[in-house]
């Protein structure tokens, strides 16, 4: 008897292993296209949250060296579903975007499908983009305007 119950804890503890790598490879490639950045200044940090995570630790994130104009980073293995793109340029690479002693942000930012709030952030619906599960190499694009 013990021993049959190790073997089926063992045979499900394979299956998981064996589902992961699966589950990897429906996830795609979100390919975040960044404009408005100042040449040389620090790097360019991007993150894709869900909801829940949204303006918090996103669970998916890249950066690249600052190049003025247009950047592409690659945000990769994010599942499919609904997701938000933030990006910033941090200019003194400290890992942090900046803000003045009022809270408002000193250093260029934005969010997918150019999202702004009124008064603070914009909300997750405004700067959600879809992520769909086409397989392994599926790319979505999402473009951010930093100002």
């Amino acid at each position: 008897m013990i021993a049959s119950l190790r073997y089926k804890a063992f045979a499900a503890a394979l299956s998981c292993l064996l589902a992961a790598p699966a589950a990897s490879a429906l996830a795609a490639t979100v390919e975040v296209h960044v404009t408005g950045v100042a040449a040389g200044k620090g790097s360019v940090k991007v993150a894709v949250c869900d909801q829940a995570r949204f303006l918090k630790q996103c669970l998916y994130s890249g950066s690249a060296p600052a190049r003025a104009g247009d950047n592409t980073i690659a945000v990769r293995d994010v599942p499919a579903g609904s997701w938000a793109v933030l990006a910033y340029q941090d200019e003194n690479e400290n890992g942090e975007l900046d803000r003045n002693l009022i809270g408002i942000p000193s250093e260029n930012y934005g969010f997918s499908r150019d999202a702004r709030g009124k008064f603070g952030p914009p909300s997750f619906e405004d700067a959600a983009i879809q992520v769909r599960e086409e397989g392994n190499g599926a790319v979505t694009v999402a473009a951010v305007k930093l100002k």
